[in-house]
């Protein structure tokens, strides 16, 4: 299929401004294909305006013919074929095999949500019938249920070039929610994000959905913040860095009209070994930590960038065997120069922290002209590190910190002094757990989703999954970018008191003609009043 360079707003294409983006192969370095257009603060008003436009219309479409676009974009994805997944190859370097798995984990939660949209029930409708013959005053009949909250901007993530980006997770629950969508694509990969947003219009146009429903833009830094502070946007999802989350965050609280932004960020994702585990099968653990911690070259958002350990005759093999298997693995290329960029300073930071040590050496050292990385495991004492603001940060890439306990109060100290996270991890036995119930109710407090002896890398999408977690993890979290629950996010409550029925959302009618789940007189039911 052919490329244009083009920004897609709503069913047409515009190219206003000479100022382009290239394509780059991470791989070799160099440019290829054509570049693409950055979007002028013009394109940014039309994409937004029509995505306005078609707010009412598509909110107030069937549910059937909401989920029917989701079904159809999910069918125009797998009908681009190996097109998609070479292009998004040359611009990213992944492997065809894990892109034909990140295509399939797209296509399935676009049918995921298509399917929470037929049933209905995440509406989550309330109705408390009215009493008028209560005493001393009437009770009024009052129904409740979530809305669409409006056009959403979602930023396109650059270490998933489709779960988490044009066609990803936020795109899919803002559509399903009946928000218009506006992406701004990754410029580490806007051929790959062209392509997925063409295949979302044509199933927009295939199933009659109201122009303005999906529109992507190209761009950098000033294109995403005209995004965010644009008077129509209404949400803004958005999965990346701490330093780009953040100023998204803040751009949209300083709007003369705030709006929620719903960034994952970041995370160290720490790993806890407790004794019993690790006298166990501390070998298995260290190679099971070793495959986590270089997963994706280290560039998924839940890699282990933290291990802790009590000091233990057994730790020392266990740093030993995860110190090898490091070191045998071979250099990487990564998403793109920034990434790896980022990683180099980052190593070189713990290199030069004084009280840590790295434990690995390369076999084969990497070639940063070929964007490469190595994998580093680092170790340091518990009171270095919290003396050390600096080594709880995320370094996003193949390494780990270890971090060596001389007591159980000092792991928890450790485990009291973490910054929000994504997950937490624990390996332990049943007997560890008794001995150690403080350090997973401080855990508990830290992290959105805790693990008990597996490894945090690979997020299932559903229902039950939450990806997210306290600050500076996500901004928000109260809420999960993957699994059914993230459409709430994207979404408001209303509450229609003493209306008739005709005029009520169907959703709330006596007849419940859609048999969902309601919350009526204090009783979950499917019934009709």
């Amino acid at each position: 299929m052919e490329l244009h360079g083009q920004n897609l707003i709503g069913y047409g294409t515009s190219a206003a401004r000479g100022e382009t983006i290239p394509a780059v192969n991470p791989a070799t370095g160099a440019a290829f294909g054509i570049p693409f257009h950055i979007a002028t603060t013009e394109e940014v008003d039309r994409a937004l305006e029509l995505a306005e436009s078609a707010f009412f219309a598509y909110r107030s479409l069937p549910v059937a013919d909401r989920a029917a676009f989701l079904d159809r974009i999910a069918e125009e994805l797998l009908e681009l074929g190996d097109t998609l997944l070479e292009r998004a190859h040359q611009e990213t370097a992944l492997p065809l095999a894990r892109l034909t798995g990140e295509r399939g984990r797209t296509v399935s939660q676009l049918r995921m949500f298509a399917e929470v949209v037929r049933e209905g029930s995440w509406i989550q409708a309330r109705i408390d019938r009215g009493q008028p013959d209560r005493q001393p005053a009437p009770r009024p009949d009052l129904r409740r249920m979530l809305i669409p909250l409006g056009p959403v901007v979602v930023f396109g993530a650059g270490n998933f070039p489709l779960a988490f980006s044009v066609p990803g997770g936020d795109t899919a629950s803002a559509l399903a929610a009946g928000c218009p969508v506006v992406v701004k694509a990754h410029p580490a990969h806007p051929g790959t994000s062209e392509l997925a947003a063409r295949a979302i219009l044509w199933a927009a146009e295939a199933t009659g959905m109201p122009e303005g429903v999906f529109s992507m833009l190209h761009g950098l830094k000033e294109t995403g913040l005209a995004m965010v502070r644009h008077p129509k946007t209404q949400a803004v999802g958005f999965t990346g860095s701490l330093i780009g989350g953040r100023a998204l965050f803040d751009a949209a609280h300083q709007r003369e009209k705030p709006i929620p932004v719903y960034a994952e960020m970041g995370s160290i994702n720490p790993v806890f070994v407790l004794p019993g585990a690790l006298r166990a099968r501390g070998e298995k653990i260290a190679e099971g930590l070793a495959l986590s911690v270089t997963q994706g070259v280290g560039q998924f958002c839940t890699n282990p960038g933290l291990t802790i350990g009590l000091n233990d005759q057994a730790l020392t093999p266990f740093i030993e065997t995860l110190a090898e298997r490091l070191s045998q693995t071979a250099p990487a290329t990564m998403l793109y120069a920034g990434i790896r960029e980022a990683y180099g300073r980052g190593i070189e930071r713990l290199q030069q922290t004084e009280g840590v040590k790295q434990q690995t050496h390369p076999t084969t050292p990497a070639d940063p002209a070929l964007t490469q990385a190595n994998a580093a495991i680092f170790t340091t004492d518990a009171q270095t590190f919290l003396q050390t603001h600096a080594l709880s940060e995320e370094v996003f890439g193949p390494s780990s910190l270890l971090v060596v306990c001389g007591s159980p109060e000092e792991m928890e100290a450790v485990a009291n002094g973490l910054e929000g996270q994504l997950t937490a991890t624990i390996h332990g036995t049943p007997e560890d757990l008794r001995d150690y119930r403080g350090l997973v109710a401080v855990l508990e407090t830290k992290a959105g989703r805790l693990i008990f002896n597996g490894f945090p890398t690979g997020v299932e999408v559903c229902a039950a999954m939450q990806h997210g977690g306290p600050y500076p993890a996500t901004t928000d979290s109260r809420t999960t970018s993957v699994g059914t629950a993230a459409i709430l996010r994207f979404a408001r409550p209303v509450c229609y008191q003493d209306f008739p029925q005709e005029a009520l959302p169907v959703e709330l009618q006596d007849a419940n003609a859609h048999g969902i789940w309601r919350l009526l007189d204090g009783e979950w039911t499917r019934q009709a009043l």
